[in-house]
């Protein structure tokens, strides 16, 4: 599995509208998404997006429909992104 990490800094009222944007979309190779909101800033959301491998990844970061996503989530943050991509070496769950 690969994917990344990123550091979003939302705009004062904007982490409802982000959380909308990820209703439903359908994303070759895209296992899950997970968002964090900071307990000290409640604007500062942590991103984790997991994916099968690297080249699903890729080429979905290369797509023009992630660009457009991309650049509507932009306008609800105060700040770019800072995204940390690699692969998943281990993970584990309850089930």
């Amino acid at each position: 599995m690969y994917g990344t990490i990123a550091k979003l800094k939302a705009k004062p009222g904007a982490v409802d509208e982000l959380r909308k944007m990820t209703d439903g979309r359908k994303i070759p190779g895209y296992i899950a998404s997970y968002a964090y909101q900071s307990d000290d800033n409640p604007n500062e959301l942590w991103l984790v997006a997991i994916f099968k491998d690297k080249e699903t990844y890729v080429a979905n970061a290369d797509s023009p429909e992630q660009d457009q996503y991309y650049q509507m989530m932009r306008q609800k943050l105060s700040a770019d992104p800072e995204w940390h991509d690699g692969e998943i070496v281990f993970a584990d769950n309850a089930t």
